[in-house]
């Protein structure tokens, strides 16, 4: 994959404030952090991973990149069939018990093109996936990040993602994931799993790890952007939680979900800075 070329997809942005502020202190002490990523620790345009649906501004600019990749299918049919193939694919999933799918997108794009080339089918992909959803890193990402790794503290991820997420991330932090404090048995990304959340699958699957780490799930600290994918789950792990209200874009309250009406976060963070005075 041809790294170099992210360059001519990322372009700065800023978040949008929200009307919350930072509150709350953890009820037990910090001996890990879980973070969500899209939406928490990227500034996501769409707020979330790519939502394929709604994406008929961006025909223009579809439309050179088919022609880059010599893929001759108009955008909006290929929007269509893309996202027909991953509701087969999601309907396929559940049939077979799980309860939030998660497909492979490269293994969309290739049953849609046809395309047996898994290198242009990943650089596609990529390059697709920036195209529709511009992300940027949350403000003092970096710094927070580095500050949590030399205070030895545990980190992870769960989040809905794709095989490009850590790639991106990796970007963005210049560095990879293990080399920053990340443990590679504590990265729960959806795509690998097949589960997405607000599935309990892969918070079960983080406790269970957890666990072997020798810290108990009240010693961990969830945070993401979403009331009903990040909050509802991990409360139900029996972690400590984390409200991301750094950017209107992707805080997503869920006022009118049932599942959240009766749960609150432990604490709000407008910025991801706000973590380092808990350590």
């Amino acid at each position: 994959m041809d790294k170099n070329r992210l360059l001519t997809y990322i372009r700065p942005m800023k978040p949008f404030a929200t009307n919350l502020h930072f509150q709350g202190q953890p009820s037990n002490r910090i001996k890990a952090v879980l973070f969500d990523v899209y939406g928490t620790l990227f500034i996501s345009s769409s707020g979330d991973i790519a939502d394929f649906e709604k994406q008929t501004a961006n025909h223009l600019k579809i439309k050179t990149l088919l022609q880059n990749f010599n893929i001759k299918t108009p955008a909006q049919e290929l929007l269509d069939n893309l996202q027909i193939a991953i509701k087969q694919k999601h309907a396929e999933l559940k049939t077979s018990g799980v309860d939030f799918p998660e497909v492979k997108i490269e293994q969309i794009w290739q049953q849609l093109l046809n395309n047996k080339d898994k290198k242009n089918i990943l650089q596609l992909a990529l390059e697709f996936e920036l195209l529709v959803n511009p992300i940027f890193p949350m403000p003092n990402l970096l710094k927070s990040i580095n500050f949590l790794h030399e205070k030895k503290i545990s980190l992870g991820i769960i989040s809905n993602a794709q095989f490009y997420t850590p790639i991106l991330m990796e970007f963005f932090l210049k560095n990879d994931l293990a080399s920053m404090g990340f443990l590679d048995k504590l990265l729960f990304f959806s795509y690998k799993f097949g589960y997405a959340k607000p599935s309990d699958f892969l918070f079960k699957k983080a406790v269970d790890q957890i666990k072997i780490l020798g810290i108990h799930p009240k010693s961990v600290l969830y945070l993401g952007n979403d009331m009903l994918k990040d909050i509802y789950p991990a409360k139900r792990a029996g972690f400590q939680t984390a409200l991301f209200a750094g950017d209107k874009r992707s805080l997503r309250l869920r006022k009118n979900d049932l599942r959240c009406k009766s749960i609150k976060p432990g604490l709000i963070i407008t910025d991801l800075i706000q973590l380092t005075q808990f350590f």
